[in-house]
């Protein structure tokens, strides 16, 4: 297993395996982006995306907006690797904090993010809006 940013080409084939479209033409250029996909010979078996997001008070914190991993290569260590990689990148770019969103039933996920110390947000219950623009 290879976990590595992507080139234009790779990104291409992560999009079109977990997204089934085509990937955008300047997302890799976009300041800001984190990605990683994960490979096994020459085929895409996981990945993640997300953005390292700076705040007005000189700190930066990370979200990863999305991790997935092809359903025949799970409980392989893949996604625990893609987790890391994004984190470690992260932290390299000074990014305290990381956060996310996940289905409160999503087990495997919900697993994965405590075993890497990960803890549930403490501020009470929240609610996510989605706006369309």
């Amino acid at each position: 297993m290879s976990v590595v940013t992507p080139d234009a080409e790779l990104l291409a084939r992560a999009v079109r395996t977990f997204l089934n479209t085509d990937a955008g033409p300047h997302y890799l250029a976009t300041p800001n982006t984190l990605t990683f996909v994960a490979t096994a010979e020459d085929e895409v078996t996981g990945w993640c995306w997300g953005y390292l997001l700076p705040r007005p008070d000189g700190v930066a914190m990370l979200y990863l907006h999305n991790l997935a991993v092809v359903e025949s290569y799970r409980s392989q260590g893949i996604g625990r690797a893609l987790t890391s990689a994004f984190m470690d990148a992260g932290r390299s770019a000074g990014a305290t904090k990381m956060f996310l969103t996940t289905g409160a039933e999503n087990g495997p996920a919900r697993k994965l993010y405590d075993s890497l110390g990960g803890g549930l947000a403490m501020q009470g219950p929240t609610v996510n809006y989605w706006f369309l623009l």
